[in-house]
């Protein structure tokens, strides 16, 4: 080789380096908190928890609250934090994790309204040898951008240009206040207690809580016992059946209702006060259960790895409580359920893990009852959550959300990504971590052992198969089950869900129903006895067929079916 045909490699190379782009850069944030002391004059004990940085392009509102894991999310990257003490300084810059945008680096050069949040976490010494750190719901139901305790800065309007050197620093000086518990009525009461069971797994107080809705005359006859309603989901602090006196003075127009009609038979809370103030309804107690957890607003009713007894909690603790502070009549046959969504998977999953506890579950839109749709993948079979590959030259992202008209909202890579933003080890508070919380097993690091990673998206078939084999696959315990819980089962499940689910639920609800029309063939017995029912055409997410007035009649007919003769 000449002498000139080694050079060649070497100004090759030098050329590349002249014109490829230097790397990207982006201008950084640093957030502190100030120097603080506590009511006795000691220093502030050092912060453990998530710092973020909240970008939007308009002050509508604080840009905490403009952002989260949806599709009109405003940009916003959180870092781990690990004994930050008062004056030291975290930083947010190109390499922390953001959502909807991956990096700073990703951000247009403008104006923006900016602020830092810095959410606290706990440290739990469980029973089970594990310490871990995670946040303590305050009674806000684990919204990570708006709880309680939690420092937050002044939303400030600054310029950000990813070619700047210059640091925006970001102090944290408020403190997001106390959420205030809503007074009882007459009508509203309020239960809670501490979890004895809850709390000594976690070795830490445990709440558990109820909101009661008393029916009409209850203080008028001290005698009268009444049937109980138990409704499940999403951590609230309102009244049963959205019951309420709260803007009941606005007429709904004849273009509104027609537009919520088309979408559910629910009637507003209005409309079911009224019904129940004036008596007439069938008269229960109504019991909303509160149980959020350190990694989610729903504990999903069940003994959990990770989540702790809250199945033994509520079935022995909070509805003995609930018997013995109000009149009801504490027998199963009188203990109906009914939940939506989240509440609509809790419901079943109380009514078939405890079967001689309650006495029929009304389930509407229910979270995934066959995990071969765990939403839309199958954990068993797929090899990867965010893509569908199938050998093609074409592999498509696995959709999470939809329109009723089936056009994708979020996939659900984008949402993994937002949950490991919001937090790290499954502490999101997020829908994939709380079911990774409530259904997969303890890693070796104390928290949740990953369903599939959320960079990649591979999934880990033996966590997979923990779950299936820990009953929590709702169709498939059931299944396995039928010929010990099926005789205690007959008549008491019931389901509906909408044609076209924004979240895919109704492919889980085909598959569970499929498995329970079988009973009726010989030899499968005793057959099941209960009703689905499915919204059609192109009925989303939240529909239901009946108004809950309907719904009370329903299962007033079967508490008085199943009632022992006199």
């Amino acid at each position: 080789m000449t002498t000139q045909a080694r050079l060649l490699p070497t100004a090759a190379l030098l050329l590349a380096c002249l014109v490829a782009p230097s790397p990207a850069r982006a201008q950084r944030f640093e957030l502190s908190y100030p120097t603080a002391a506590t009511a006795s004059g000691a220093p502030a004990a050092p912060i453990t928890g998530r710092a973020f940085v909240f970008i939007a392009r308009t002050d509508r509102t604080e840009p905490r609250l403009q952002s989260g894991s949806t599709r009109r999310s405003e940009p916003f990257f959180g870092v781990d934090v690990e004994a930050l003490g008062a004056g030291r300084t975290v930083v947010v810059d190109a390499t922390t994790p953001g959502f909807p945008l991956a990096s700073l680096k990703d951000l247009p050069a403008g104006d923006y309204y900016v602020q830092g949040l810095l959410v606290p976490y706990t440290q739990f010494r469980r029973a089970d040898g594990h310490t871990i750190w995670a946040h303590m719901d305050a009674g806000e139901g684990q919204r990570f951008n708006d709880s309680p305790g939690s420092l937050v800065s002044e939303v400030r309007k600054v310029r950000i240009d990813p070619a700047s050197r210059s640091a925006i620093t970001i102090s944290l000086t408020k403190t997001i206040p106390p959420v205030s518990r809503p007074a009882e009525t007459e009508w509203v009461k309020r239960v809670r207690i501490t979890s004895r069971l809850a709390s000594a797994f976690w070795g830490h107080p445990m709440p558990l809580g109820a909101v009661v809705l008393l029916p009409k005359d209850y203080e008028k006859d001290p005698s009268r016992r009444y049937p109980v309603v138990y409704t499940v989901g999403h951590f609230s602090e309102r009244a049963p059946f959205g019951f309420t006196f709260e803007g009941c003075d606005r007429v709904e127009s004849p273009e509104a209702r027609a537009a919520r009609l088309a979408r559910s038979a629910r009637e507003t809370g209005c409309e079911f006060q009224q019904a129940w103030t004036a008596g007439k309804v069938p008269e229960f107690i109504a019991v909303f259960i509160q149980h959020t957890t350190p990694y989610y607003d729903d504990s999903y009713v069940l003994n959990s790895a990770n989540n702790g007894p809250y199945g033994d909690a509520i079935t022995t603790e909070l509805i003995p409580e609930i018997d013995r502070r109000f009149r009801t009549v504490a027998a199963p046959y009188a203990r109906t359920l009914t939940g939506g969504s989240t509440g609509g998977w809790d419901v079943l999953g109380l009514q078939v893990h405890h079967p001689d506890v309650f006495g029929g579950a009304w389930s509407l839109y229910p979270d995934q009852l066959d995990f071969r749709n765990y939403q839309f993948g199958d954990i068993y079979a797929d090899t990867n959550a965010f893509v569908r590959a199938d050998g093609s030259w074409m592999p498509r992202e696995i959709p999470s959300s939809r329109s009723p008209e089936g056009l994708t909202d979020l996939t659900v890579r984008e949402e993994n990504q937002a949950e490991a933003v919001i937090a790290s080890k499954g502490r999101s508070g997020g829908q994939w971590d709380g079911w990774q919380a409530a259904w997969a097993p303890v890693g070796a690091d104390g928290y949740p052992q990953p369903l599939w990673d959320k960079r990649t998206g591979r999934i880990d078939r033996a966590v997979a198969e923990s779950m299936r084999t820990s009953g929590y696959d709702l169709r498939a315990y059931v299944e396995q089950n039928w010929s010990t819980i099926g005789p205690r089962l007959v008549g008491k499940l019931n389901v509906a869900v909408g044609d076209m689910d924004n979240y895919f639920l109704n492919l889980g609800v085909y598959r569970f129903e499929t498995f329970l029309e079988s009973t009726k063939e010989p030899g499968k017995g005793p057959y099941y006895a209960g009703t689905f029912e499915y919204g059609r055409p192109l009925k989303p997410h939240g529909w239901q067929p009946w108004t809950n007035q309907e719904l009370l009649r329903t299962m007033a007919e079967q508490v008085a079916r199943n009632a022992p003769r006199q």
